[in-house]
């Protein structure tokens, strides 16, 4: 998953590809830090479909333009278009505690942004569900 540095450079991203996923972040915000772990997990899964993230802290104009009022927030873009997002943990159940699988179902139903990968050994196993909030350290500062 791409760290975007400017605001410019965000534009560029998010309209010169035709799936993109960005994650608005604090990177001082506990629930940031969880949607960033399983989204990089995702993004290394889903290679056709662009993981970014832009610090909202630097990105005032496009949190006013996009109405991002909480964090954090992932907004799905098709060719530059928003079609849809997630606020918070609302669409998770408003839990800490939720799976990368789950979050996968919900951007899947979402906009179909990213599809299943049909055949393939994914990773997940019934019954072996393993959710980022326990396997990560919090105290990581992992910027990438």
């Amino acid at each position: 998953m791409e760290n975007i540095g400017t605001e410019g450079d965000f534009l560029g991203e998010v309209t010169g590809t035709e799936k993109a996923i960005c994650h608005f972040y604090h990177q001082e915000f506990y629930r940031c830090k969880i949607m960033d772990k399983h989204l990089k997990t995702l993004a290394s899964k889903h290679v056709d479909t662009k993981f970014v993230k832009l610090d909202a802290e630097i990105s005032i104009n496009f949190n006013m333009v996009l109405r991002i009022k909480t964090l954090p927030c992932v907004i799905i873009f098709r060719k530059g278009v928003v079609v849809d997002r997630l606020v918070g943990f609302q669409d998770m159940g408003g839990n800490d505690d939720f799976s990368t699988r789950a979050l996968e179902v919900v951007l899947i139903k979402k906009a179909g942004i990213i599809g299943e990968k049909k055949g393939e050994d994914d990773g997940y196993h019934e019954g072996s569900l393993r959710t980022v909030r326990s396997s990560m350290n919090l105290d990581d500062s992992d910027s990438d």
